[in-house]
This record gives structure tokens, sequence and C-alpha cells, in this order.
């Protein structure tokens, strides 16, 4: 039986909504949809290429580099202060709406954040959506200067939470994280709101729901 004594939660596509950046996009594109989405595969994609080169940089300037890929690719000419107001967003991203009441559900619980954001970008964002006062930890792939699904990203968690990765449950929406955390021994809540397949690396999440306040009852809270 799962014992379960603290969450540690991915931020981007989990608990913030990256697609909230559409906003402001669309003050700079008539397709504000398509200039969201490459702006986010290709920020994800130069993660994964960083850690595997060793040639690492911090989420804020992978970030900046995915938006400069993105607006080239979609021929879009910005200038200075365009390009910063949509890297500024990443700053203000909205919180899914289910957020307030999974908190509640979970008080008493420690609850941390993981992710590859920058210490900066986390606490900028986490102040914005108001859940600064509930996380025990914010803590940033920068202090290993790699990125997840790298193991020495999760193991922030049990080193900070001081709890044995078996009792921390991670969760995430993002495929990959969620293989990630669960090779490296956390058990894990995945948060498919898409429905979507599940990559076929042999490996499964403990619990998956539709959206975060159905995290209690999933794993029987």
């Amino acid at each position: 039986m799962l014992t379960v004594r603290a969450f540690a939660f991915d931020a981007y596509g989990t608990l913030f909504d990256v697609h909230s950046v559409i906003a402001e996009c669309r003050k700079v594109t008539a397709d504000a949809d398509a200039l969201s989405q490459l702006w986010r595969a290709k920020q994800l994609e130069y993660t994964w290429l960083r850690a595997l080169m060793g040639r690492y940089e911090d989420f804020w300037s992978v970030t900046d580099a995915a938006l400069r890929f993105a607006t080239h690719r979609l021929n879009l000419r910005l200038d200075a202060a365009q390009h910063a107001r949509l890297l500024e967003a990443y700053l203000r991203l909205d919180a899914y709406p289910e957020v307030p009441g999974m908190v509640e559900a979970l008080r008493g619980y420690p609850l941390a954040i993981l992710s590859n954001g920058s210490l900066r970008m986390l606490k900028a964002v986490a102040e914005h959506a108001g859940l600064t006062p509930h996380l025990a930890h914010v803590l940033s792939a920068d202090a290993v200067r790699t990125y997840k699904p790298s193991p020495a990203v999760y193991a922030l968690a049990p080193k900070h939470l001081g709890v044995p990765k078996e009792q921390i449950v991670f969760v995430s929406s993002n495929g990959f994280d969620v293989i990630g955390a669960k090779a490296f021994g956390f058990p894990v809540c995945w948060v498919n709101r898409a429905g979507a397949p599940l990559d076929e690396l042999g490996v499964v999440p403990d619990a998956t729901v539709g959206r975060l306040d159905e995290i209690p009852k999933a794993l029987g809270l």
C-alpha cells in the first residue's frame, strides 16, 4: 500500500498553463496557437539537447532561444520590446483553475515544485498564482545544471523534503517527466488532460487523472 508523506509537482503544463502565453502571442501574429505550440516544443527539445550535450544554460535562456527559433520559423519580425514582452509572459502564466482546490485538498502534506524552470522564473510564476504560501520548497534544475528526465534533478526532492523518494508522489502532465520520475523511483500521478497515449518505454504511472483536483481520490487519500 502506498504511503504518501509529500508531493512534488512539475510546473509547466502541470500547475501552470504554458499556452496562456497565447494572449501575448496574439499581439504579434494572427496564428497565436502555432507560435505558442512551436515555442513550447522547441523549449522542451532544447532542454533535452543541452542535457545530452552537457552544454547547460538555464531555462530562461532556453525559453529565449526557443522563442527566437519559433518567430524565425514562422517568419515573424519582432522588435526587441515585443520579444521581451512575450518572454516575460512566462513569469505570469495562468495556474490551472483547479489548483486552489487541489492545494486545499492536500492541506497537511508538504508540497514542492520540482521543475526545469530557473529559480527566478518559478518564484515569479508561483507568486503570480498565489501559490507561494502553500509551498514548502521551490526546486530548480539549476541546482544540478541539467534537465529532467535526469535522475539528478529528481533527487532534489527527497534531499530537500527529507522524505524517502518512495513516499513522495510526483505529479506531472508531461509524459517524458512521468516516465523519468517513475524510473527514478517516485510513485507518480500523471495529469493526462488531453487523454494522450503514454510513450512506450516500459514504465507506467501509479495513477492517472484528468485534473489536479482528482489526485486525492485517485490515490485513496
